[in-house]
């Protein structure tokens, strides 16, 4: 039985306060100091021309997962089911793709500028392919931080909720050319033998030297056989990513697998202007890569295909077969079809040889969690990297990781149950609930702060 996955990816608990303020030029140069401090003390980080080399595996590899019969009632999930990251850590794998937003950066064109983002929205779901292991629920006041000078950016997020979970996170480039916010607070369905998140949540990027503001929403997630069967991701859903300086937008669908999965994995848009004329059509495969092609050589193209299409239809359907017991994943397709005259937007970096043994990480996963010489000195107590059940897990050791998630867990409740006694109110450190200016609703907005490492008064959460 699968039952234990049934919070797989999307955690129960996040808490959240933001109000959003500038940068200051100073405070881009604490990532420096920061970054420099680390290559004084850590003999564990070599350079490579010139460039910090990350861990590329874990301290130990995945742990057997064996099934058992569970019941509804008893849906504490065991921690075998998990991966060594915690959701804060997991939300930061949108950085990834990084060059894309810089890449925005310095087009001159509205649309290409579009054309980027969008890109940039595919890949930041890239990363949950066939990643079926349920990332550690953050606790309550939780943070995390990453810098890479590399790729030019940083980035601190917290729990800013617990009951509903919410998680808030800011990024900054370390130019100054871009900021990249947002809150996470996914709503679960369950739909028998699959489990559903709804994303609730905005994200917004903004790019600076251009004074624009892109807003959008993730696609929804489905986790199939949660019960019997192989476990297996899907993303659907319509993502609308508006660009709120000029009028343009890009719709993307997500399209389900369909009955015969067909169209498994696959992304389908446009990009049309403030007079809503389409000026390109995206497509591809949220897996695999992403194209853009003029609007007219594509409906051409998707002409003379159709006629090819209708016959091989009818003998798909005389072979197909319900399954009760398991929605079998469907044979994954051929890659993405090229249509010619196509310009490639963004193709994902293969992951190591050894990630199905890595809970199926990729490089840039790997190096989440790593805690290097220097950093303890420099990171506050309630960073990810501290959580001793998650580095249990990681060093392989089960059942110190089930025993430290359990006392954590019990400890966060009664840490709860003494600010109800006392009638005290839970108070976010680097987030506010404010208003986000583009789009008028409710969200968490960081504060600024976070990086002048003054981290007196801080909950002890472990």
């Amino acid at each position: 039985s699968n039952f234990q996955h049934l919070s797989l990816l999307f955690p129960k608990g996040l808490d959240s306060d933001e109000s959003y303020e500038g940068v200051s030029e100073a405070s881009f140069k604490d990532a420096l100091v920061f970054d420099s401090s680390r290559q004084k003390n850590n003999g564990s980080v070599p350079q490579e021309n010139g460039i910090k080399k990350h861990r590329t595996s874990l301290p130990a590899p995945i742990t057997e997962r064996c099934y058992a019969t569970w019941e509804l009632s008893k849906i504490t999930m065991p921690i075998v089911f998990n991966e060594p990251l915690s959701f804060l850590q997991r939300i930061t794998e949108y950085m990834e793709h990084t060059y894309l937003i810089n890449r925005a950066c310095s087009m001159s064109d509205s649309i290409e500028r579009m054309q980027a983002v969008a890109a940039f929205a595919v890949s930041a779901v890239a990363s949950q392919w066939d990643r079926t292991g349920k990332p550690f629920n953050p606790l309550l006041g939780e943070t995390y931080e990453l810098i890479r000078e590399e790729q030019g950016f940083r980035w601190v997020s917290e729990q800013v909720s617990h009951h509903p979970p919410v998680s808030a996170f800011h990024a900054e480039n370390l130019a100054g050319d871009f900021v990249f916010h947002g809150s996470i607070y996914p709503k679960l369905k369950f739909w028998g033998k699959s489990v559903e998140a709804e994303p609730k949540g905005t994200i917004t990027l903004e790019l600076l030297k251009h004074n624009e503001a892109y807003t959008w929403s993730n696609p929804y997630c489905c986790v199939h056989n949660i019960i019997l069967g192989k476990l297996w991701i899907e993303q659907y859903g319509t993502v609308e990513i508006v660009n709120h300086s000029t009028g343009d937008k890009c719709v993307l669908n997500f399209k389900s697998c369909g009955m015969f999965g067909k169209d498994l994995h696959k992304v389908e848009g446009y990009i049309q202007d403030k007079s809503k004329k389409k000026r390109c059509i995206i497509y591809g495969k949220w897996t695999e890569c992403m194209w853009s092609v003029d609007p007219h050589t594509y409906e051409t193209h998707k002409k003379s295909e159709k006629k090819g299409d209708s016959k091989k239809h009818k003998n798909e359907e005389q072979q197909g077969a319900e399954n009760d017991d398991a929605d079998d994943m469907p044979e994954v397709q051929e890659t993405v079809s090229v249509i010619p005259g196509s310009t490639l937007l963004w193709r994902i970096d293969s992951r190591p040889a050894h990630s199905a043994t890595m809970y199926n990480f990729t490089n840039f996963a790997m190096s989440l969690n790593e805690l290097v010489p220097g950093m303890e000195a420099i990171l506050p107590s309630t960073d990810c990297r501290f959580r001793p059940d998650i580095k249990a897990m990681e060093n392989g050791n089960m059942d110190d990781a089930s025993k430290d998630k359990e006392r954590l867990e019990e400890k966060q409740r009664a840490a709860r149950k003494e600010r109800a006694r006392n009638q005290e109110e839970w108070s976010t450190r680097w987030f506010q609930m404010g208003t986000n200016p583009y789009t008028g609703n409710q969200d968490w907005i960081y504060t600024g702060g976070y990086f002048n490492r003054n981290y007196q008064d801080l909950p002890d959460i472990y």
